[in-house]
């Protein structure tokens, strides 16, 4: 059956829900997403596969529908802590938002888990979206509030489990047997093991992905070796290792600990880039000029030795004084790296510089400090070479063949360029903040006009906020076997190479990149493989992100919340009908300050302006605006601090 205009009444398609409890469902034919309200959800929850019916528009304006009912479920495990029913039966209350049903669980069926307890409880019944759903505990992960349990639900929360399968410890196991590398893997190989060559990473790494390597040349040109670990040489294709991997997609990094994609043996050993010990890697060589020319380019594997392992922080003192182990090899690298930064820069690559919180956590996970990481030099320095390689193994692979099916036979990491309603939002929300965006053609926008935008805001009160709008409006970067570029970094081809320890699709890469090399066939089956692995590799990023966030998130409450009382200063960084969000400046602790805090006047939100305006005295609230907050609350369970300015 079809509407007035011939579009489809009913039609099958993914459910996205909100927070707010109200759904949005794709249609083909539409460019806005059809509206579910709350009451016409029908039992569906976020991600399912739902059948939907539209309805009459009434006095709505957006296109309306009602679910008929759910196809596929995306998930039926949820996270939450246990309750008591009035009734006395369990009630278990999700820790993720778009999970508004309360799951009833009987008393035996909790696994011994009880009240206040923090579970992954299965949901196995729920039809009628007027009755509670039926579900069961899976398992428990302890106690609500405790650091050990947060961090568990964390990762829970998003599908990741810190254990790994039997059988991926049997052939772990079988690789501990083999640990000498054989002379003749060796002798197959460039051998880099007497070039100048050292690993550069935060204080607390232990899995080493990459290695440089410095060798001056006669005639003032320069050998720059970016030596990645060969994991693909202990991995194989369709063992146990290898599934779980692509299982897992990424390694996760929360506040206080890392749950890896590959298991410890092979990430923080056999696969780890470590010093004094011969190591087998995939690397990119250039031989570049002192403006970083590329003059020659070798791609294949290679055996090095690391000489020394530096932290970012032992690598930028050398810098600094200008003496140390490595200082010419390292002076080397800062000015190619200058100048790799400024053509990408001429060339429209965007420069987002978000800060990034870090904690220091007591023994027990208690946050003792919570602080901005610091941007170093050689962290620049690193991520240029990193992005050199990237590009270039992807520029070669591209222009392999024309054959449209060989350019397919690889993955990419693109990003697309932003929607142009997304860019217009922007615009409108810039301009009542006093900046532009280009010259204002709507459906037209280059990076080079971002950067710009980025460059005026630098350094002010609203910066923070700038660039978290802007970021917003950008599409999401993926994975995938189509080369459309990647807008932010002004690259036309692009892939992730230098990081196969802790993501699959690096891992894809070099296996992909070997065949090329080597001038072999690749199976169809593999190549539909890894395209799916793709798709999968790109949601279990965005997974691995949001569990990443809510550990942060948890610890930044734990942590205000011994300063409740305390005043703070603060930037506003949201403005909703209801009040003010506000980011406390040093730890960028994000909370509320409820509309009913503001008691000298009547505020009503202004849309335009993106403010709360006092009905009388005409004060205004912005966002960006810098505000003295202090602190009245701390709620874990929902990880929100109440501010109230002062």
């Amino acid at each position: 059956m079809k509407d007035k205009h011939g579009r489809k009444q009913r039609f099958l398609g993914i459910v996205d829900v909100t927070r707010k409890g109200v759904g949005y469902v794709a249609h083909e034919e539409m460019e806005e997403d059809v509206e579910i309200a709350s009451e016409d959800l029908n039992t569906a929850l976020n991600g399912d596969e739902v059948e939907v019916e539209i309805v009459p528009k009434g006095r709505s304006r957006r296109t309306r529908g009602r679910i008929l009912r759910v196809i596929k479920r995306a998930s039926t495990e949820f996270v939450g802590m246990l309750t008591l029913s009035d009734s006395g039966a369990f009630i278990l209350q999700s820790d993720d938002p778009r999970m508004y049903g309360k799951i009833r669980i009987a008393r035996d069926a909790t696994k011994g888990a009880d009240e206040n307890d923090k579970v992954v409880a299965k949901m196995t019944r729920w039809t009628n979206a007027k009755v509670d759903p039926i579900g069961e505990v899976v398992r428990t992960l302890g106690r609500a509030g405790e650091h050990e349990t947060e961090m568990q639900a964390a990762l829970a929360v998003h599908g990741f489990v810190p254990e790994f399968p039997i059988d991926v410890a049997r052939e772990v196991t079988e690789l501990e047997h083999h640990r000498e590398i054989p002379e003749q893997e060796i002798a197959s190989r460039r051998d880099f093991r007497t070039t100048p060559t050292f690993t550069i990473d935060p204080k607390d790494a232990k899995d080493f992905d990459d290695a440089i390597s410095v060798k001056p040349l006669p005639g003032g040109d320069f050998e720059i070796g970016v030596h990645i670990a060969d994991v693909t040489y202990y991995v194989r294709p369709h063992t146990a290792i290898d599934r779980e991997a692509e299982k897992r997609g990424t390694s996760v990094y929360l506040v206080d600990r890392t749950i890896p994609m590959l298991p410890e043996i092979l990430s923080n050993d056999l696969c780890s880039l470590k010093p004094d010990v011969d190591r087998l890697a995939f690397s990119a060589v250039f031989i570049m000029d002192h403006n970083a020319h590329i003059k020659e380019r070798w791609f294949g594997r290679a055996v090095i030795h690391s000489h020394k392992r530096f932290t970012y922080e032992a690598a930028q003192e050398v810098l600094n004084k200008n003496e140390g182990q490595f200082f010419d090899e390292l002076k080397t690298l800062e000015r190619l790296g200058h100048k790799l930064r400024a053509k990408r820069t001429r060339e429209g690559a965007l420069s987002f510089d978000t800060p990034e919180v870090r904690f220091e956590l007591a023994p027990d996970g208690t946050p003792i400090r919570a602080f901005v990481k610091e941007r170093l030099e050689t962290m620049r320095i690193v991520e240029d070479f990193m992005l050199l390689a990237n590009q270039e193994v992807a520029t070669w692979i591209a222009k392999l063949s024309k054959d449209k099916q060989t350019q397919q036979a690889f993955i990419y990491r693109v990003h697309d360029t932003p929607n142009p309603d997304r860019i217009e939002e922007l615009r409108i929300f810039l301009r009542a903040v006093g900046y532009d965006l280009g010259d204002g053609k709507r459906d037209q926008i280059s990076s080079r006009d971002i950067n710009k935008l980025l460059t005026d805001v630098k350094g002010k009160p609203e910066e923070m906020m700038v660039q978290m709008a802007t970021l917003r409006s950008m599409a999401k970067a993926i994975y995938t076997h189509k080369n459309i570029g990647h807008f932010s970094l002004a690259f036309g081809h692009y892939t992730h190479f230098t990081s196969p320890i802790r993501r699959f699709p690096d891992m894809i890469a070099h296996r992909l990149l070997a065949h090329h090399l080597a001038g072999q066939p690749i199976k169809h089956e593999e190549i539909v493989r890894y395209q799916r692995a793709a798709i999968s590799s790109s949601e279990r990023e965005v997974a691995a992100v949001e569990a990443e966030r809510d550990s942060t998130k948890y610890k930044q409450v734990e942590y205000m919340s011994k300063h409740i009382g305390e005043t703070f200063d603060g930037t506003i960084t949201g403005v909703i009908e209801h009040g003010l969000f506000v980011a406390e400046s040093e730890t960028k602790a994000e909370g509320f300050v409820h509309i009913s805090l503001l008691k000298d006047d009547y505020y009503d939100l202004n849309e335009k302006t993106y403010s709360l305006v006092g009905r009388k005295t005409k004060k205004k609230f912005r966002l960006g605006d810098s505000v003295r907050i202090k602190l009245l609350s701390a709620d874990f369970a929902l990880r929100q601090l109440n501010w109230e300015l002062t």
